[in-house]
């Protein structure tokens, strides 16, 4: 394996002293399958403080459980005593650790064999637990028993479908059994750790394993509105799949950036709210959109999202489903409510909707998106006014032409915005000022 020099130096520094070290865990998993390791790990027989004394710079990340961060330059490596967990008893965190001098006892602790792997360039790879013949399997396994792993950490339980999702790997069966068993636990864990691996996993190469999750039962303790979706048929012309399918379907022609995929989970959470179905047997979903919505950011709002992340997911999911028109004023009006920067998101969003209906109907609607696009391009090249900003008259100029402010005031300029998005060539000062005259003077 190779290792960057800096992480070379941690390792050297600290044998040099007298100690063990090794980088372990996702970084030599990410190395062995020739992935570039997001960041670099190490674990020592050093304890926290012979750690400290032998670096200048450091930072005191965790050191109740071992951690020191290393500073070298304006990188930080996070060095980590071999410690042995103690109890869970709240299902989430150690109640204490115990530092160790041994290796074994450190990988014994990890959760999933992949990750419980350790390397330095003098030894070698350390691989007690068939880590290595689990990634030439595409396996998910647990180090040791996995019900003792998912009783340490609940969290573990999503983290094997999260990692199932970025390596496309199966989870192993004694492994996935425990996870049915035992997943009520994440119940006990909080929000944030949730809507971080759920984030994870959306954005991976496989957010379809988000079917995984639903069929292990972790979704119907995190995510039951998930649940009720994949329960939910569509006997429609336009659809293909059920509700559940038809949503994974949306995320895997969706690029993979965490707004997009949010929307694309949730644009269709309302649909089992909203349904109907005649005496002919064919379901209708009248209203979902704004249902869905709603229902997007409670449960964003649950998983302790930022308040600017939300606000974007749910418009997506509010205009979802309205069917733009390739004609101008229809896309100026469009452009109005959710502004220039949500536009193509929207747009990239009914194209993945598309694809997942129907395909009888999957060639008109990319067409009809294809010129909906090439308008709105149109109208920003010619700067044609969709917005009170853009507009040639302002509070300020019926101020000066005799106009009082106030409320009546804020409505004549949307007055005058809603006549000219259907006027472009209108947006002049003079003439809007003439055209409205009337309501000038009554102002």
């Amino acid at each position: 394996m190779k290792i960057p020099e800096k992480v070379q130096l941690v390792i050297e520094t600290l044998e040099q002293a007298g100690f063990e070290a090794y980088a372990v865990g996702g970084c030599v998993r990410d190395t062995l399958l020739g992935r570039e390791p997001g960041d670099w790990d190490i674990t020592t027989s050093a304890d926290p403080m012979q750690i400290k004394a032998l670096f200048p710079r450091t930072v005191d990340t965790g050191i109740k459980h071992g951690t020191v961060t290393v500073m070298l330059g304006k990188e930080g490596f996070e060095v980590t005593t071999y410690r042995i967990d103690g109890s869970y008893s709240d299902g989430r965190h150690p109640d204490q650790v115990v530092f160790t001098s041994q290796l074994k006892e450190d990988l014994r602790r990890r959760d999933f064999t992949i990750n419980s792997m350790a390397y330095n360039p003098k030894t070698g790879i350390v691989d007690l637990f068939g880590g290595q013949a689990d990634l030439q399997a595409r396996v998910i396994r647990c180090v040791g028993e996995a019900k003792e792993r998912f009783s340490e950490d609940a969290l573990r339980m999503l983290r094997a479908v999260r990692f199932s999702a970025q390596l496309d790997f199966g989870i192993e069966e004694e492994t996935g059994k425990a996870i049915v068993e035992l997943g009520g636990n994440l119940e006990k864990i909080s929000k944030e750790r949730i809507r971080t691996e759920m984030v994870k996993l959306l954005v991976s190469p496989h957010p379809e394993r988000i079917r995984t999750a639903w069929e292990l039962g972790i979704t119907a303790v995190i995510l039951p509105e998930f649940d009720v979706m994949m329960q939910q048929e569509q006997h429609t012309k336009y659809h293909r799949y059920g509700v559940g399918e038809h949503t994974i379907q949306v995320m895997l022609h969706t690029p993979p950036e965490k707004v997009l995929r949010l929307a694309a989970l949730f644009h269709d959470v309302g649909k089992p709210v909203a349904h109907t179905t005649n005496e002919e047997g064919i379901d209708s979903f009248k209203g979902h959109a704004p249902i869905s919505a709603k229902m997007a950011r409670k449960r964003m709002v649950d998983w302790k999202f930022d308040n600017d992340t939300i606000d974007q997911v749910v418009l997506l999911v509010q205009y979802h489903d309205v069917r733009i028109e390739p004609v101008k004023n229809h896309v100026r009006r469009l452009l109005s409510k959710i502004g220039v920067e949500a536009f193509p998101l929207l747009m990239t969003l009914q194209r993945a909707d598309a694809e997942g209906k129907a395909e009888a109907f999957l060639q008109g609607s990319l067409e009809r998106i294809a010129q909906v696009e090439q308008l709105a391009a149109e109208i920003l090249a010619d700067q044609e006014c969709f917005s009170l900003k853009q507009l040639a008259v302002d509070g300020k100029v019926l101020k000066e032409a005799g106009m009082k402010p106030g409320k009546a005031m804020g409505e004549l300029l949307h007055q005058m915005l809603d006549y000219v998005m259907e006027h472009p060539e209108c947006n002049d000062k003079e003439q809007l000022l003439t055209l409205f005259a009337g309501a000038i003077n009554q102002g």
